[in-house]
């Protein structure tokens, strides 16, 4: 099982590390953008865990950092299908990327991670987490036995098919084996083992086998032959290789046209990784996500985004405070 927490996956393409890293941002982003930059792969990134890890900022304060990291085009939050079949799971990943990417950038890359796994679900991109076990090689194989200094050395490829030499005039061994019967073949024969009416010889399952082969390629299966040949009998059969051969002309099944083997509204393909809202977590299509934000959590981001005040009104502020303080205190 997966730990919780979404684990660290570094994009690829970015630029060195330099002293200016991140020097655009806020100083608490900043800060939060050098730690996580720091992490290595498969690190837990939930916000709970950065937040026992940053002592100089709380949760809250760490969620509205990681919200301003994926607005500025740093990360991503994707939830990844691993598995397949009943055994599907859902694990949860932060694509990290310390050089800043756009909209279009992130969409791309997503769409080819997703389109990677979709075709080849069972191995991961990327390196494994560190909760996962790494799997063994499976050891070379070695010939049963070794041959010897005066033998040719046979083939590894296909060790068990070469037959020995033998005389010309000599008798083989093993007698031939017979070929496999026919569906049809096996139908008419187990007709006397069902009922002691139909009991058939072998030439006259060979006799009766293309009549009844007839019946299997359009398109009936083996109990449905079987069924009707054995349906109505009279009380007492006096020759069953001819009331058979007249039941598999006459009842005849009719030649239908070849259906198509895929149905005509074939399923669009499960995605295997969706990208999530780094506010609420609602997950979508990367396309649906713009600054990794959904629609609402976009808007609101947008709505209070208002520029930094002024560092002269700053400290304009600042002194009629600290007048109201002096005024309020007892003479």
């Amino acid at each position: 099982m997966a730990k919780p927490g979404y684990g660290k996956r570094s994009a690829p393409g970015q630029q060195p590390r330099t002293r200016d890293d991140f020097a655009l941002l806020p100083t608490r982003e900043r800060y939060v953008a050098g730690f996580v930059d720091h992490l290595p792969d498969g690190a837990e990134m939930s916000v709970k865990q950065l937040a026992k890890q940053l002592p100089l900022y709380g949760q809250q304060a760490v969620s509205t950092s990681l919200k301003a990291l994926s607005v500025a085009g740093h990360l991503r939050r994707v939830r990844c299908s691993v598995g397949t079949g009943d055994e599907t799971r859902w694990v949860f990943r932060t694509f990290w990327s310390r050089t800043a990417r756009d909209n279009e950038w992130w969409n791309t890359y997503l769409a080819t991670e997703n389109a990677t796994q979709t075709a080849a679900p069972a191995p991961d991109t990327g390196p494994p987490p560190p909760w996962v076990p790494a799997e063994e090689p499976p050891p070379p194989a070695r010939p049963e036995s070794p041959p010897s200094a005066g033998q040719d050395p046979e083939p590894t490829a296909v060790p068990h098919q070469r037959t020995p030499p033998r005389a010309p005039d000599a008798e083989p061994t093993q007698p031939t084996r017979e070929a496999t019967p026919s569906p049809a073949y096996l139908a008419l024969a187990r007709l006397g083992r069902d009922d002691h009416r139909l009991g058939l010889s072998a030439g006259d399952c060979t006799v009766l086998e293309p009549l009844a082969t007839q019946w299997l390629d359009r398109g009936v299966t083996t109990d449905y032959l079987t069924s009707t040949l054995k349906a109505g009998l009279p009380s007492q059969v006096d020759s069953p290789v001819g009331l058979l051969r007249r039941r598999l002309i006459d009842k005849l099944p009719p030649h239908l046209p070849a259906t198509t083997t895929t149905p005509p509204d074939t399923p669009t393909p499960t995605r295997r990784l969706l990208v999530e809202c780094t506010d609420c977590g609602r997950p979508g299509q990367p396309e649906a996500l713009p600054d990794g934000l959904c629609r609402p959590c976009h808007t609101t981001h947008s709505a209070s985004g208002q520029p930094s005040p002024d560092p002269t009104q700053i400290a304009s502020v600042k002194a009629h405070m600290a007048n109201l303080r002096d005024l309020l205190k007892p003479v």
